[in-house]
């Protein structure tokens, strides 16, 4: 028997029927044909299509079920995202409205077998933020449209400033090469520069013999008569003097040649604290050579492991995100389990256990008590593990001990609160 024609009285008839909703046990997903009764149902069982349908069905059954489930997760996922985007609203009434057209992807053709499943399955997978309630299940959705705008944007600012740090770098590596060029040369510089007083020494005593010469002239001057200063003036015009004794051998006594060798051995002593003078200068020279280069490496180490990301999967943060206010996790503490794009972490409440996908600018770390292990996650020791020694509450900064690993039993001294993270236990 054919179908009847479009306007007859028996097809509208039937349409009028099969208005609204139908029982569910009746409903062919496979053929996407909606029985009135349980009679029709069996008839459209024995058809040949349905047999057809079955058959492509027995060939990949795992296929076909995955097929319906993503196609009910997109058209639930959509009705959320037109309908309840920045609201917080009961699951069944979402599932309400989902079901109110005739033609949706039934559930009983997926792999989730009851709502509440459902529900579980978007707060693990982060689609939705989900709450069991004395009054059922709530969701919110989460809004990945922004998420994805402020991703780029991190993105293309983390290239930028990785082609700026590879600058600084190569500018840093050439100052390095300098300096150690001008340490290794600065100690040659410096004995050259201490051997040029001893021949001035000279001069210094040479000049001292003219003084005292025209000291003994002034005092035998002053010693003359009163009025006859023309006189004295005109005696000590003449030139250079000369020595009456100069011709004579002169005569050493005993007192003499001991005051010449303890001259001597003062010398001695003076030129070996010369040498050892110069020794302690080189020394000092190459040594702060070296602290300039560790100081330096130590500047490069944290240019390179700064970064504008801290999240890391076993540290305990604190949730600071007035938007979840109302939902009580305002200020509460979670542990990190999964990093997704380095920025965003899949944060596991510790009252709760509720699994929420929050940004890294709504968190905060968690600074411990004295003795406890913390995790430097920012800065030049990015990634190791270390024990909080004391913490200085107004400079907002903590002294630790790094633990294992290639800088073990390195104390660390004014580490800001936000470049260290308490490990989870």
């Amino acid at each position: 028997m054919g179908k009847h024609e479009f306007l007859t009285p028996k097809a509208i008839a039937n349409r009028i029927k099969a208005k609204g909703l139908q029982k569910l046990r009746w409903y062919c997903q496979m053929c996407q044909k909606q029985c009135r009764d349980e009679n029709g149902f069996k008839c459209h069982c024995m058809s040949e299509s349905h047999q057809r349908q079955m058959q492509v069905f027995g060939m990949a059954p795992d296929r076909v079920v995955e097929g319906f489930s993503e196609e009910f997760l997109e058209s639930f996922l959509s009705l959320i995202r037109r309908a309840h985007r920045h609201s917080r609203v009961a699951a069944t009434v979402v599932y309400n409205e989902y079901i109110a057209d005739r033609h949706h992807v039934h559930m009983n053709s997926t792999r989730w077998a009851t709502l509440t499943e459902f529900v579980k399955f978007l707060g693990h997978e982060g689609y939705c933020k989900v709450e069991d309630t004395p009054k059922g299940w709530f969701m919110t959705y989460i809004d990945r449209d922004s998420e994805q705008a402020v991703k780029d944007r991190l993105k293309r600012k983390r290239i930028k400033s990785d082609m700026a740090e590879d600058e600084r770098q190569e500018r840093m590596i050439a100052r390095q090469i300098e300096r150690a060029h001008k340490s290794l040369a600065k100690p040659d510089d410096g004995d050259a520069a201490e051997g040029e007083p001893e021949s001035g020494s000279e001069g210094e005593y040479s000049g001292s013999d003219d003084d005292g010469e025209e000291r003994e002239d002034g005092s035998k001057e002053a010693s003359k008569a009163t009025g006859k200063i023309a006189i004295a003036l005109q005696k000590a015009v003449p030139g250079p003097k000369v020595n009456p004794f100069e011709d004579k051998p002169k005569v050493k006594f005993g007192f003499d040649e001991e005051e010449d060798d303890s001259g001597t051995r003062d010398k001695e002593k003076d030129e070996v604290a010369k040498k050892k003078g110069k020794d302690v200068k080189a020394a000092e020279a190459r040594r702060s050579a070296l602290d300039e280069l560790m100081k330096e490496e130590e500047k490069a180490k944290e240019r390179s492991n700064r970064k504008d990301y801290w999240l890391c999967p076993g540290i305990v943060v604190k949730v600071m995100s007035k938007s979840l206010a109302e939902k009580g996790y305002y200020k509460q503490k979670g542990v990190v389990k999964k990093v997704i794009d380095k920025y965003v972490g899949e944060i596991e409440m510790l009252e709760s256990k509720h699994v929420l996908r929050v940004d890294q600018d709504e968190l905060e770390t968690v600074i411990p008590q004295i003795g406890g292990l913390v995790r430097i996650v920012n800065g030049a020791y990015r990634g190791s593990n270390a024990r909080l020694l004391s913490v200085d509450t107004e400079k907002f900064c903590a002294k630790v001990q790094v633990e294992k690993g290639l800088y073990d039993g390195k104390v660390l001294r004014a580490v800001e609160y936000e470049d260290i993270c308490k490990i989870s236990s």
